[in-house]
């Protein structure tokens, strides 16, 4: 799904999320579809082109799924093109329920219909974990699309968790001048 990643690691200061332990993670490697599919590479490109025209932005998205359910937790979003409307496909969790939710990029509404809870004992035990150290640390999904957005310099078209090697990091794809930048950023832990 990537046009991009960026290549060079980066190490955030402080101001990141406010704490010298968090650390930003990003790679790039310049025409990643290059001699693929054009077909693929024109829907990719169509979906673009309808998320830079989407009146809602992944940050309102998030917080209207928030408010579904007070006291959730965005934990995985995605912006969805191929959808009539077009819709960023929103899972959070609330208690021991996972909610997902398509709102619509045009208006902003929760789309009828289209929401169903998961109940977080039946996931895979490597969700289950990741789910359980994001109670450990303070960030929000959202805090690191404003961190994301600020350091690329682009627009959060997704974002969600990703464990590697036993580190939780904050995944986020941001639209940028130059593509698609995948940012990993590793939130400091409560203590």
């Amino acid at each position: 799904m990537l046009k991009t990643r960026l290549i060079a690691s980066v190490i955030l200061s402080a101001l990141v999320f406010a704490s010298p332990e968090a650390t930003a993670k990003s790679n790039e490697t310049p025409h990643a579809l290059d001699g693929q599919n054009s077909e693929l590479e024109g829907t990719i490109d169509r979906e673009l082109e309808m998320f830079r025209n989407a009146q809602v932005s992944l940050q309102q998205a998030m917080l209207i799924a928030e408010r579904l359910h007070t006291g959730s937790r965005v934990v995985d979003i995605s912006f969805d093109g191929g959808a009539n409307p077009p819709v960023y496909r929103v899972k959070n969790i609330h208690k021991e329920q996972i909610w997902e939710h398509s709102i619509d990029a045009r208006t902003g509404s929760s789309i009828a219909g289209d929401k169903r809870a998961l109940s977080v004992k039946g996931l895979e035990p490597l969700d289950r974990r990741n789910l359980l150290a994001l109670k450990s640390v303070r960030q929000n999904l959202s805090d690191a699309v404003v961190v994301a957005e600020r350091s690329a310099r682009g627009k959060a078209i997704s974002g969600g968790l990703m464990d590697e090697d036993g580190t939780l990091y904050f995944v986020i794809v941001v639209d940028t001048a130059e593509g698609l930048k995948q940012v990993l950023l590793e939130p400091p832990r409560d203590r």
